[in-house]
């Protein structure tokens, strides 16, 4: 009655039967609400999906999801989330020292595929290597004074113990290994960044070659070895070492010779992570590894310059020269480790931070 009698005193409606009429305007009525309503929903979808502050400076910028991980921490707990790899497959393989599950298996989106490992109480590093088309990890731990080469799914390979054959330990706890890197010809890399502090270079079967670094003074030595890789972005493959106390990434030739220094004033840096031409790595702490809860995560081109912090002040160059870095934003406590996935995305997993699992950050 009330909507009838508003449309006669309201409009003038065509010359065509009254119910008819009504009957048209309740249609075209649902009809633009049905739109409008629509609308909305889709514009809150993508608001969510663009919610949260943006992190990171120039071009590489973030935005970060915090509970990217779908884990159950009462089924799945984490201990210190130290090192992430992504296979073949595209999954993400998260290493902790929780021995409930050494390894958690991720998709992209955070859904938990699997886990596995019950024996690494101390494990630490994590390298992924493809070798004629199937995938072996290589696992360190630093408690059991070894390193490991496994199946993809936890089948131990290869153990690696002290090596007493360099004449420089004399027990197994002077060798606390947290990094391994392997070449095209199978050849590997263990940095001992928590024991004596040399790089040994291994054939493939695991007998040693030579070795490099030490502790020491010199440039040549080092302090917190904490990771290595190989770089190929030049012209001739090299070696880039973590010396972390000492604030700087260290190239040097594959035999060991020191080429370069890369300062990084202010930041504590764990392993380097190459993705195309770029190099990124947590920064543990700032300015000193006495600074806790003050990590960050840093990038540098292919020049070396740094060029983005995640959590960090604006990188600052003043006559070629880096200025001190610090953390600026407490989005990381204890950073320990950075994987870049195949769209660019970083992940960032955290050591001494409440337990929690790692973070995304989605390039924008």
């Amino acid at each position: 009655m009330v909507l009838t009698h508003f449309i006669r005193k309201s409009f003038n409606p065509p010359k065509i039967p009254f119910r008819q009429y009504i009957t048209m305007e309740r249609r075209n009525f649902i009809k633009q609400s049905a739109v409008f309503t629509g609308s909305f929903f889709i514009a809150k979808d993508l608001l969510a999906k663009n919610d949260g502050p943006i992190y990171g400076h120039g071009n590489m910028r973030y935005r970060m999801d915090k509970s990217w991980s779908k884990a159950d921490p009462i089924k799945n707990p984490v201990n210190d989330c130290h090192e992430m790899v992504q296979d073949s497959k595209g999954r993400i393989l998260l290493l902790t020292n929780e021995t409930k599950n050494n390894v958690l298996i991720y998709n992209k989106s955070g859904k938990l595929l699997d886990t596995w490992g019950h024996e690494f109480s101390g494990a630490h590093g994590l390298t992924l290597v493809n070798e004629n088309g199937t995938e072996f990890l290589f696992i360190t731990d630093t408690v059991k004074h070894q390193v490991y080469k496994t199946t993809i799914d936890g089948k131990i390979l290869m153990t690696i113990d002290v090596p007493l054959e360099t004449g420089v330990y004399k027990k197994p706890e002077d060798f606390i290994p947290t990094e391994t890197w392997v070449d095209t010809n199978g050849d590997f890399f263990i940095a001992d960044g928590y024991g004596s502090q040399y790089v040994m270079h291994y054939d493939k079967n695991g007998k040693l070659k030579s070795f490099f670094g030490g502790r020491g003074d010199g440039d040549e030595h080092l302090d917190n070895a904490h990771g290595i890789v190989i770089d190929r972005r030049g012209v001739t493959p090299t070696l880039l070492v973590t010396d972390r106390t000492r604030n700087c990434f260290k190239r040097f030739s594959m035999d060991g010779k020191l080429m370069e220094i890369i300062k990084l004033p202010g930041a504590c840096v764990c392993r380097p992570v190459i993705k195309g031409d770029y190099l990124y790595a947590a920064v543990l702490r700032s300015p000193n590894l006495n600074a806790e809860n003050t990590g960050f995560t840093t990038i540098l081109d292919k020049n070396n310059k740094v060029v983005s912090n995640i959590g960090g002040t604006e990188p600052v160059y003043k006559e070629g020269i880096l200025q001190p870095m610090a953390q600026a934003e407490k989005i990381f406590l204890n950073p320990h480790d950075v994987l870049v996935d195949n769209d660019e995305n970083l992940y960032v997993a955290q050591w001494a931070s409440g337990k929690v699992y790692p973070y995304k950050f989605t390039r924008v």
